[in-house]
C-alpha cells in the first residue's frame, strides 16, 4: 500500500462529483421539510430522474435536454405524491415509501433497453485563470456546468429562506400550517409548490448520475442515494450549508474507498462500500443523542397532515 499514489487535487475534484447528486436531493428535500411535508421517496424520484434523463439524453443526443427531461421527470412522480397526501390525506411515510418502490420499479422497466448504451457527455468548465492555479485549480475550478449550479442554489435556497419574504411564508407553514392558514395563506399550494422543486431537485440529482458520475444506466444505480440525503437534511440540522458539508463528508467516503482499493488496501471489498452507509447511520445516532436533543431547526409540524378547517 502505498498512499503517495493517491492525487489528492484529483481526489478532492472527485469528491465533489460524487457528492453532487447527494447536494441536489438533499437541498430538494430540505426545502419540502420546511414547508412541513416529510417526503421519504427521493431515492424514488432520483431514480426517475436518472432513467428519464439517460433515455432522453441518449435519444436527442443532448445531456443538458436529459437533465431537463430528469428535473421534469422526478417533478412529476412528486406531483403524485403531493396529490396523495395533501388532497387524499394519506399518510406520508406511507405514501413516501411507496412513491420509492413504484419509481424503482418503473424505472427498471424503462431502461432495461438502454443497459449497456453510453451517455452523451456533460463538457467541463474550466473557470480561465484561476482554473489554472496548481491544485487548486484542478479541485475546485474544472467542473461542469451542474456542479457550479449546485453550489449556486445552497446561497440561493439559504437566501429564499433567510431574506425573502416567499421563503418566511414557507417556514411559517412548516412551524404551524394552522396559524399560517388563519394568517391567509395557502397552505395546500405552498405545499404543493415545495414538494414539486423538491422532485425536481431530486431528478437533476438522479440525472447527473446517470449522465455524468457513473455515466450509463444501471438498475438500481441510486444505490441509496436519496436515504444519504434525507440523512443529510436531518444531519446539517436543516441549514443549507451545514448540508453541503455534510454531502461532501459521505461523497469524501465514497471516493475514499474508491481509491483505497485501487491502491490495493487489504480491506474486504464489502466493508469499504458500506462505509457511507455506516456514516450515515453513526450521524442519525449523534444527533439523537441526549446532549443534541431540542430544537435543532426542524420545522414544527413536519410529518404532520394538515386538514383545512373553515
Amino acid at each position: 500500500m502505498d498512499l503517495s499514489e493517491i492525487n489528492f487535487a484529483v481526489l478532492v475534484a472527485s469528491l465533489i462529483v460524487a457528492s453532487t447528486p447527494l447536494v441536489l436531493a438533499a437541498l430538494g428535500e430540505l426545502i419540502v421539510e420546511k414547508s412541513g411535508v416529510l417526503n421519504l421517496g427521493v431515492e424514488g424520484m432520483m431514480i426517475i430522474g436518472a432513467v428519464t434523463g439517460f433515455i432522453v439524453g441518449v435519444e436527442t443526443g443532448s445531456a443538458y435536454i436529459g437533465m431537463m427531461a430528469a428535473a421534469m421527470a422526478g417533478a412529476l412522480l412528486s406531483l403524485l405524491f403531493a396529490f396523495i397526501i395533501l388532497i387524499m390525506q394519506a399518510n406520508q411515510v406511507a405514501s413516501g415509501l411507496a412513491l420509492t418502490i413504484f419509481g424503482l420499479g418503473i424505472a427498471a422497466l424503462m431502461g432495461h433497453p438502454y443497459t449497456g448504451v453510453k451517455s452523451p457527455q456533460i463538457s467541463t468548465i474550466s473557470i480561465p485563470f484561476i482554473s489554472e492555479i496548481p491544485v487548486l485549480g484542478t479541485m475546485f475550478f474544472q467542473h461542469d456546468l451542474i456542479v457550479y449550479l449546485s453550489l449556486i442554489s445552497v446561497l440561493v435556497i439559504w437566501y429564499f429562506l433567510n431574506r425573502m419574504r416567499a421563503g418566511l411564508i414557507l417556514r411559517s407553514v412548516g412551524e404551524d400550517h394552522d396559524v399560517a392558514h388563519s394568517l391567509g395563506y395557502r397552505v395546500v399550494t405552498i405545499r404543493f409548490l415545495a414538494i414539486t422543486f423538491g422532485g425536481a431537485m431530486a431528478g437533476v440529482g438522479g440525472g447527473y448520475l446517470s449522465l455524468v458520475r457513473v455515466p450509463q444506466w444501471t438498475e438500481g444505480m441510486t444505490a441509496g442515494a436519496g436515504w444519504i440525503a434525507l440523512a443529510l437534511v436531518v444531519f446539517s440540522g436543516w441549514r443549507p450549508f451545514r448540508l453541503l458539508i455534510g454531502a461532501y463528508i459521505f461523497g469524501g467516503i465514497t471516493i475514499l474507498q474508491l481509491n483505497l482499493q485501487a491502491i490495493g488496501v487489504n480491506i474486504n471489498i464489502a466493508l469499504l462500500s458500506m462505509a457511507p452507509y455506516l456514516a450515515t447511520i453513526l450521524a442519525l445516532v449523534v444527533i439523537s443523542m441526549s446532549r443534541f436533543r431540542g430544537n435543532r431547526g426542524a420545522p414544527g409540524c413536519l410529518g404532520r397532515s394538515f386538514v383545512k378547517i373553515t
